[in-house]
């Protein structure tokens, strides 16, 4: 079944953003359980953020401190990896919350960005023109909509 340019037009995009905790399953969940009749004429797209790890504990040479040395190479590797193992943990991540969805007959897109969570989830509500942002909300009060998710998480 085509949709029309009236109906591509009409369809709302929904975007649930969520990470590892409790609160993004019940969101996820929630989303399922309160709006399946509206996804149905809406766009569900799962976002992810893969937080930049923090590399400032690696040691340095120091003076005093050859026999401790790691060469560049060592840490660059390190780097790579902790990076590697972060965008598989994003991706399963993704999957699995894709395939909740499929299990309620939702057909859902994913998407991961990397770097800091507030800022990639601002970007990515402005740059795909999200018309609802759904977040678990770890204790910081009720579920928003994009305009004022701006206020709560861009300020």
């Amino acid at each position: 079944m085509d949709m029309t340019e009236e109906e591509l037009a009409c369809r709302k995009k929904v975007m649930i953003a969520i990470d590892e905790s409790e609160c993004s399953h019940y969101a996820l969940k929630w989303v399922l359980d309160n709006l399946h009749d509206s996804l149905s004429t809406s766009s569900l797209i799962i976002f992810t953020v893969q937080s930049i790890a923090d590399f400032s504990y690696l040691p340095a040479a120091s003076p005093g401190s050859a026999r401790m040395f790691c060469p560049p190479s060592t840490n660059i590797e390190l780097i790579k990896s902790v990076q590697e193992h972060q965008k598989k943990v994003a991706l399963a991540l993704l999957e699995k919350a894709k395939g909740i969805c499929a299990s309620q007959g939702v057909i859902a897109e994913t998407i991961t960005e990397v770097g800091d969570p507030k800022e990639a989830i601002c970007h990515a509500v402005d740059n795909l023109n999200i018309d609802l942002l759904i977040l678990g909300s770890h204790g910081r009060g009720a579920l928003k909509s994009p305009r004022e998710c701006e206020q709560l998480l861009c300020s």
